[in-house]
């Protein structure tokens, strides 16, 4: 029964631990994306009515962990089917990360815009079988370029 006890008390701590993380890193990426308002993203060659100068290869990856909630919640979610909402805005925080560190180094570039974006995703296994993942990885990439 102490064993018990002991997992649940952990089970919900990493709930409330977990989700406060998660809440405080989705409100810094909002302020970080709105600081880079002004600079143009998009995964077309071109902007229309722009001449573009200066190309450089810019790119942003971020590696995020899989929560010990979120293994639990989709192994049970495996069971019965359906959406795996857990994993969803584990997805979601790591492509704006990554999108918005790619952003970054174009805009220290001297970047006004990004073009040709692209996505990468990898998931991240702790060894203990295929089925276990312990994190992701996302990456980001594209031209940085001045418009004229």
């Amino acid at each position: 029964m102490g064993q018990l006890l002991t997992f649940l008390i952990l089970l919900g701590l990493g709930y409330v631990v977990g989700g406060r993380r998660n809440a405080k890193h989705l409100q810094r990426l909002d302020v970080r994306e709105r600081n880079l308002q002004s600079l143009t993203t998009t995964n077309g060659r071109i902007i229309p009515g722009a001449t573009l100068t200066q190309p450089t290869l810019v790119r942003g990856g971020v590696v995020i962990s899989v929560d010990y909630f979120k293994r639990i919640a989709a192994g049970i979610r495996t069971i019965f089917g359906g959406r795996l909402r857990a994993y969803e805005s584990l997805m979601e925080r790591g492509r704006r990360e990554a999108i918005l560190r790619m952003r970054e180094a174009a805009k220290a570039e001297g970047a006004d815009a990004v073009i040709n974006v692209r996505l990468e995703t990898t998931r991240i296994a702790n060894g203990r079988g295929d089925k276990q993942v312990a994190g992701i990885e996302v990456f980001a990439y594209g031209t940085a370029v001045r418009t004229t």
